[in-house]
């Protein structure tokens, strides 16, 4: 059976790290806590004295002066795994945790979790090649030697690495180690613990070579449980759910965020607010729990970056010059049909194909499988067609050989309806506006991956609103936006009132119009 032993750093909070470790040991595993060197001795003292009776808490032998991106992060950690693995010699599993971590699962759960594969959790990926680093120094963080912290020695660290440059100072990496890089907040297995001891124990050089570089609790256990253990036992993902802001600084939950977290395939969530009262609660509450069932829909990370979002309406930078130059044709006329419900739209410009044999697509910049032909590759991504836009509609009208054109488009992509509208060519937009129930709305948030099939019904009770509002946002920008020749119909009115506005952008006869406007199940979901 699993037994885990915690593996907790921290630096704040004693009141916190108290209940912590009584909440984790209260579920049967252990705790070997590493309080920061830097913090006040009186709050160690605080915590040691709470913890003195817990025969399931230990501390590590010393405490370590901590600081951001250095080696000091490692020192600490290898000080509390190796109080943990002399003093609890049933754990199994070792997990890394920080005082704002939060149990989102059940110790019962967490247990049968681990037992399920004879496997560590930990991420490593190829430092070189993985494109793991999106910021700052990369390869100079192994190459050359770091004495100095870059938050709080700033300019010294900059110098040190400029004078190491211009002396060609760099080192060699250990020939028999590929540097892996990956999250800290790892679970690994006894054994893989005990090899990492024994080889650090015997690799002195592995050892020195670490402990100049920067950050290297990114590096160093990712390298040396690659190097150790088999492939196949290393499963590459954390066990502890974390997320970052575009500014890429960690997310913090706080206690509306306890349905959102319950759901995510985790143990552990970072970082918590220190002010959660209510969620710390009602987490430590579970994770003593028996019995306790979940829903996994894992649905966290898609749905921060929607409500995130909201709000921030992009614009772009400026038009390329190829597009700034190019245009459709004055002569030709482009017609863009918009509508959430994209079944809708491909209804009604099949119907429009089969009563006019105007030339009429699909979701060619929102949908990846839209029917094109083949254009010479330009067509083969979305990414493509949307980077070549004004190329890519200039193709189609040829290659039809004709002078209008319909295609469908998301009321979203509103910036490519204004470039589109910003050439010679005359441009006509039709909105359908389509009715929307609570199922319809659910739907699409499983869709684009905002909600999960074991979603909860309190998440989606409150998501809907929000998501309501942005359908109906976006309507109001294309209103707002004051385009020339715009049309809508609308789901809610008769076949009659939908034609006229059909024939004016269509540009066809009011008998044609109607049989469009007439539709079967036209706005059937």
């Amino acid at each position: 059976m699993a037994k885990i032993a915690y593996i907790l750093l921290c630096h704040k909070d004693p009141e916190g790290i108290i209940a912590q470790a009584e909440r984790l040991t209260a579920a049967g595993d252990c705790v070997s806590i590493h309080f920061d060197g830097r913090a006040p001795r009186a709050a160690y003292e605080t915590i040691r004295a709470a913890l003195a009776d817990n025969a399931q808490v230990v501390f590590a032998a010393r405490r370590i002066r901590c600081g951001w991106g250095e080696w000091s992060l490692v020192e600490a950690t290898l000080g509390a795994l190796r109080a943990a693995v002399a003093s609890f010699p049933r754990a199994t599993h070792f997990y890394m945790l920080s005082g704002d971590c939060m149990p989102i699962k059940s110790a019962e759960f967490a247990h049968a979790f681990l037992e399920r594969e004879d496997v560590d959790y930990i991420e490593s990926f190829d430092f070189v090649n993985s494109g793991w680093i999106k910021t700052g120094i990369r390869e100079e963080r192994l190459i050359y030697r770091h004495w100095f912290n870059e938050r709080t020695s700033k300019a010294w660290f900059y110098r040190s690495l400029d004078w190491q440059r211009r002396l060609g100072l760099e080192r060699r990496i250990p020939a028999d180690l590929e540097i892996q890089i990956g999250s800290q907040w790892w679970c690994l297995r006894r054994r893989t613990v005990e090899w990492v001891l024994d080889f650090i124990a015997r690799r002195r050089d592995v050892m020195r070579f670490f402990r100049t570089t920067w950050i290297p609790d990114e590096t160093f256990f990712q390298t040396l449980v690659r190097h150790l253990v088999p492939e196949a036992e290393i499963r590459t993902r954390p066990l502890t759910f974390l997320m970052f802001t575009d500014y890429g600084m960690p997310v913090t939950f706080y206690n509306d965020h306890y349905d959102l977290l319950l759901s995510q395939d985790y143990l552990f969530a970072r970082k918590i607010s220190a002010n959660a009262k209510e969620l710390k609660d009602r987490f430590g509450a579970l994770y003593a729990a028996p019995g306790k069932g979940f829903e996994i829909s894992n649905e966290g990370r898609s749905l921060y970056r929607f409500i995130a979002g909201r709000g921030r309406v992009g614009r772009r930078f400026a038009p390329r010059f190829w597009e700034n130059e190019s245009s459709l044709g004055r002569e030709r006329t482009l017609m863009m049909v918009t509508c959430k419900k994209w079944h809708v739209a491909k209804r009604l410009v099949e119907r429009v194909r089969d009563v006019t044999s105007l030339p009429a697509l699909d979701y060619v910049f929102n949908e990846e499988a839209a029917a094109l032909p083949d254009l010479g590759g330009i067509q083969s991504n979305i990414e493509k067609r949307t980077r070549h836009r004004r190329a890519l509609v200039r193709m189609l009208f040829d290659y039809w050989k004709t002078d209008r054109l319909i295609f469908c488009i998301d009321p979203a992509s509103i910036d490519l309806m204004q470039d589109f509208y910003n050439d010679k060519a005359r441009v006509r937009l039709l909105e359908i506006q389509c009715d929307f129930d609570d199922d319809y709305l659910i739907g699409h948030a499983r869709r684009v991956g905002l909600a999960g099939e074991h979603t909860p019904q309190e998440t989606l009770a409150r998501l809907l609103p929000t998501i309501r509002y942005d359908v109906r946002f976006e309507s109001d920008r294309i209103r707002e936006c004051d385009f020339p020749n715009f049309h809508r119909i609308r789901e809610g009115a008769g076949v009659d009132e939908n034609t006229m506005p059909l024939a004016e952008f269509l540009g066809i006869p009011v008998d044609k119009a109607f049989q469009i406007a007439s539709t079967d199940h036209l706005f059937t979901d």
